[in-house]
């Protein structure tokens, strides 16, 4: 059983800790929201995790051979809705830093937390590397087939709470960034910079092959 712990522990930090597209988009939102919005958005993409651990657990190398041949259109697909949200940010961050009249009616309708977790949730969801991660882990370690039950969902457990953990630390730092920077400028070139960022980054997602 304690096999099993280290073994998810380690699996969802492994999967959550490389900064990628997803993870500097969480910095951002948080930064120019709030921490509850933030808190959210990082629960949606831990639950996308775990919910890909349990499923790589389940399915194993069936799984595997299903996912990859839609690999590079799933990767199209998340980085085309990453790069949309980044010039969104950066819109909405120049209208805001040009007119505030009219960012303050923009922000009548803000995001909310549901909208966050789901939006964060899909995007993750998105993402077949993480599947084909998890099922490489549970194939290559006693977490797979010979593993009962109580073990497999230890592992499932272990890799959501280190997920989530490390989800909620960067939003916590997207929210110490959005009280540091409180100045029209600062969030202007925070945003900006953070949009450029997660650009680079859902290129870098479809150019580099996995």
């Amino acid at each position: 059983m304690s096999a099993a712990l280290v073994a998810g522990l380690l699996a969802g930090y492994g999967i959550a800790m490389p900064v990628g597209a997803v993870a500097a988009y969480l910095v951002a939102l948080t930064a120019r929201t709030s921490l509850r919005i933030g808190v959210c958005a990082a629960l949606g993409v831990a639950t996308a995790d775990g919910l890909y651990a349990a499923i790589a657990v389940i399915g194993g190398s069936a799984l595997t051979r299903v996912v990859e041949p839609v690999a590079p259109r799933l990767r199209w697909g998340a980085a085309l809705v990453l790069l949309v949200l980044a010039a969104h940010s950066a819109a909405t961050a120049i209208a805001r830093h040009r007119a505030p009249g009219t960012a303050a009616r923009t922000d009548d309708a803000p995001l909310g937390p549901a909208r966050a977790y789901l939006g964060l949730w899909g995007i993750t969801m998105a993402n077949p590397l993480t599947v084909i991660y998890f099922a490489a882990l549970v194939l290559g370690s006693q977490t797979g087939a010979a593993a009962d039950a109580p073990e497999r969902t230890v592992f499932v457990l272990a890799a959501f709470a280190a997920s989530t953990s490390w989800q909620l630390l960067l939003a916590g730092g997207g929210a110490l960034l959005g009280r540091l920077l409180t100045g029209s400028r600062g969030r202007l070139l925070t945003a900006l910079a953070s949009s450029v960022v997660i650009t680079a980054l859902a290129v870098r997602m479809l150019l580099v092959p996995p």
